[in-house]
């Protein structure tokens, strides 16, 4: 599902703030930010097809690193809107960019890098079809395409 306003983002999704995910103060707490981007991100998967005969099998991506900027809080009643887009690829890793959107607003904006494991428990170069298949959705540049 692609949302309107996430221009740039081939992968959005629609999330529902639920009140287990708020804190104390009534807003979202910060660590439910990384569940939000991973539905984003597992949706660019789907979108990508990256995991297509690879779960089982001894490969796919694993998280390198999270870094996620707070530009306002979430509340209950916010429509949150949760975007995903590759900005970086690498021999065997690549960086992902995405966009948390509350009321129409920048809630939170993060980056994340994935390492492709392979079949030995390493790293191991990404697949051939994954490139083509990013430089076949992305709308913007993408470092190493």
């Amino acid at each position: 599902m692609k949302i309107e306003g996430m221009k740039g983002y081939p992968a959005s999704v629609r999330l529902e703030v639920r009140y287990r995910d708020l804190d104390p103060l009534g807003h979202v707490n910060n660590a439910v930010y990384l569940s939000y981007i991973e539905l984003a991100r597992v949706r660019y998967f789907a979108l990508l097809g990256a995991l297509e005969g690879a779960l089982g099998k001894g490969e796919a991506p694993v998280v390198a690193r999270v870094e996620i900027d707070y530009h306002r809080p979430i509340f209950l009643e916010d429509e949150v809107v949760a975007a995903a887009r590759v900005s970086r690829l690498g021999r065997t890793s690549f960086a992902m960019d995405y966009r948390v959107e509350a009321g129409g607003e920048l809630a939170a904006s993060a980056r994340s890098v994935h390492v492709w494991i392979g079949r030995n428990g390493k790293p191991t170069p990404l697949p051939e079809h994954l490139r083509r298949r990013v430089g076949e959705i992305e709308t913007l540049p993408v470092e190493g395409l």
